[in-house]
């Protein structure tokens, strides 16, 4: 297992929709393995192949109070999603340094294939819904700042890329 690197905001990989995965292989687990100790060491509640340069429809979330429940998700699709909004201050390891407040539905079912290969459809609440949701938005090739007004969206990338000049 290994600890990735994370792309930079810039990357055009960030920006465009990561590929299906047809199945659930060696690879693909190995891949989330190393998601999960990257995600460990930030350290996070999710995180989106993209985020390190994969462009597959691959993710990570772990919302537990202790580690070790991470839910390993392929081609996760939200099927319902509750009128009920929640607001979350979420960041990102690909523009470090900011974050923003956003809202999204405090509850969504998501379907997707699990680390058996299976279709699995699972209910997400709270931090863990935020958390996928924001993980699916990766996969789509949108970012959390991509719910931002234009000129918020530039202050924070450009706040983001000043901090990492220091």
């Amino acid at each position: 297992m290994t600890i990735r690197a994370f792309i930079p905001y810039d990357d055009p990989r960030l920006h465009r929709p990561a590929d299906a995965v047809a199945g659930v292989t060696e690879t693909v687990r190995m891949i989330w393995d190393d998601m999960i100790d990257t995600m460990d060491a930030m350290p996070g509640v999710g995180l989106a192949a993209p985020q390190i340069g994969i462009a597959m429809r691959l993710a990570v979330v772990d919302a537990s109070d202790k580690r070790g429940q991470a839910v390993r998700m392929a081609n996760p699709e939200v099927l319902h999603a509750s009128v009920k909004m929640r607001a979350h201050d979420e960041a990102s390891p690909n523009l470090p340094g900011v974050f923003a407040r956003i809202e999204r539905p405090r509850a969504v079912t998501v379907r997707f294939l699990n680390d058996q290969g299976e279709i699995e459809e699972r209910d997400f609440t709270g931090l863990w819904a935020t958390s996928v949701q924001h993980q699916i938005d990766h996969l789509d090739g949108r970012l959390y700042v991509d719910h931002l007004s234009p000129l918020r969206r530039r202050m924070l990338v450009a706040k983001s890329a000043k901090l990492q000049k220091r």
